[in-house]
């Protein structure tokens, strides 16, 4: 059964920020309202003009331009796998969104300041496609996701998720597109949700889109918090208030219409898209394919970003429950870890990754990664391997940070390669040094290259290392990293119990070996 918060839920949260606080009172009681709230804390756009200083930070005077990766480049992954990295365009502007269209050689990119971006065969159409409505791009606003209808070689529908204003009263929102591809063009468009999000214009959407399994869309709203830097927001508590749709999942069917089978259907004191909440700013929603589970990866503020296993009416805590801390450095929650009814991350980074989309690998370019939840940093600037196993997850391997750009989505493309798209920094509605970059393995004669350039120095031990780790993964792993002598006793320790067979002698000389020619200080 769906949790739905307790009754008065101030008396639960009477520890919490004086702006917590008094947003639980209202949600308690049937005659208070958010606006009271709202009235105690000024919402940057709303009840107080955006400042100097707020409007240049959303349009930095200076553009970033140029890219990251010009030439195909053949790096390696922490753990040592091989990846040969190639820009299939560049050009972007805050790229947010990819889809694959059906046998066609088209990708599909929207691009936060406003335009979608067509990629045929390889190369980026200069001429944005044209049919989007009025766009509000101020901080973090503009072109979110997109994603095809499950039936799109036949209707030729697609769903594009937008910020929206609401003039002449003050706010934004997030609302979801649905539009014909047609003739090169959006046609037949029509918001099928406008969500209740109202808020700060400088506040987070979250806006990722996912068709589930069931043939339902998956919506993710973030907390709409334009006031960050504050440990005070007319915006943050609303996440534990049912009766909007901040900080929360949404489930709708593809024409916006409510499931009957909703957690929340049928309840006067919820909204009905409802399947999960209690967020701050979901941007990865994923299926594991071997279970059935759904998966979200939720982006904290300074600290406490998180991986969930999502189960409908479940609440997820924020930000009555938080490992981060506010921007200001002070703790988000007196309880960071643990609330009755509340779900705990069955992940959490420490020191942060910002977490954006995320999938399950399927396919059959990578088999190292055959099966892991891959995600993508914007932050952290890597990308990182997930393995799951029941409520246990691990990260893995880790890529790609010595490209020094913020991964903004990862997706599968019907190849088996992976596809990332980057920016440079958070904001600037100007720049354009995003990409879309491919991920492939390399080819023979790149691997047979590298692994000339970089090959064990002749010593005793060398041949018995050989020997040991061409068994399983080859030495190319060994080669990736440097490392003190007694990291590399902990690895052979490790190694030996996964399975790895020495005698004490090989042992001894391996390690002397690794400790004298491949070791840092």
């Amino acid at each position: 059964m769906p949790r739905i918060p307790r009754s008065p839920l101030a008396t639960t949260l009477a520890t919490m920020t004086a702006a917590c606080a008094m947003a639980a009172a209202a949600f308690a009681s049937p005659d208070a309202s958010v606006a009271s709230v709202a009235k105690t804390v000024e919402t940057p756009g709303v009840t107080a003009p955006l400042t100097a200083a707020q409007i240049a930070r959303a349009y930095p005077k200076d553009a970033l331009s140029g890219a990251a990766v010009d030439e195909p480049r053949l790096l390696k992954s922490r753990g040592g796998m091989s990846i040969r990295v190639v820009k299939i365009a560049d050009g972007l502007s805050h790229p947010d969104g990819l889809v694959f269209l059906p046998n066609e050689g088209t990708m599909l990119i929207t691009e936060r300041p406003g335009r979608l971006r067509r990629v045929k065969d390889g190369v980026l159409d200069p001429r944005p496609i044209a049919g989007l409505p009025k766009i509000n791009n101020v901080g973090l606003g503009g072109l979110h996701d997109i994603v095809l209808h499950p039936e799109f070689k036949k209707n030729r529908l697609l769903y594009i998720s937008y910020t929206k204003d609401r003039e002449p009263e003050k706010g934004t929102t997030l609302a979801i597109l649905r539009a014909r591809l047609s003739e090169g063009r959006l046609q037949d468009t029509e918001d099928i949700l406008i969500t209740d999000a109202w808020e700060s214009p400088l506040g987070t959407y979250g806006g990722r889109m996912v068709f589930g399994p069931d043939g339902m869309l998956y919506i993710s709203v973030g907390d709409r918090d334009g006031t960050t830097s504050s440990d005070q927001s007319s915006a943050r508590p609303e996440a534990q208030n049912l009766r909007n749709h901040i900080g929360s999942i949404l489930r709708v069917r593809d024409d916006g219409t409510v499931p009957r089978d909703n957690p929340f259907v049928g309840s006067p004191d919820a909204k009905a898209e409802i399947y999960s909440y209690g967020h701050r700013n979901v941007y990865g929603m994923d299926w594991d394919p071997s279970t059935g589970e759904m998966w979200a990866s939720e982006f904290g503020p300074a600290g406490g970003d998180e991986i969930n296993r999502i189960i409908p009416g479940h609440n997820y805590g924020w930000p009555l429950v938080s490992l981060g801390r506010h921007y200001s450095g002070s703790p988000v929650s007196d309880q960071p870890w643990y609330r009755e009814g509340m779900d705990n991350p069955l992940f959490f980074w420490n020191p942060p990754f910002n977490p954006e989309n995320m999938f399950f690998y399927t396919g059959d370019k990578f088999p190292r990664l055959k099966g892991s939840l891959m995600v993508a940093g914007a932050g952290s600037k890597k990308i990182a391997q997930m393995s799951i196993r029941g409520d246990f997850i691990k990260q893995g391997d880790t890529m790609l940070n010595e490209l020094d750009v913020r991964f903004r989505d990862i997706r599968q493309g019907p190849d088996g390669y992976i596809y990332v798209l980057t920016e440079g920094r958070l904001r600037g509605p100007r720049d354009t040094d995003g990409m879309l970059l491919r991920l492939e393995p390399p080819s023979a004669e790149a691997a047979m290259a590298a692994a000339a350039a970089a090959t064990l120095p002749e010593g005793k031990g060398k041949q018995q290392l050989e020997r040991a780790c061409g068994n399983c993964h080859g030495v190319d792993m060994v080669l990736a990293t440097k490392r003190p002598a007694d990291e590399w006793q902990a690895v052979m320790n490790s190694m030996i119990g996964k399975g790895m067979k020495l005698t004490d002698s090989d042992y001894e000389q391996i390690l002397a070996y690794l400790s004298e020619h491949w070791s840092n200080p």
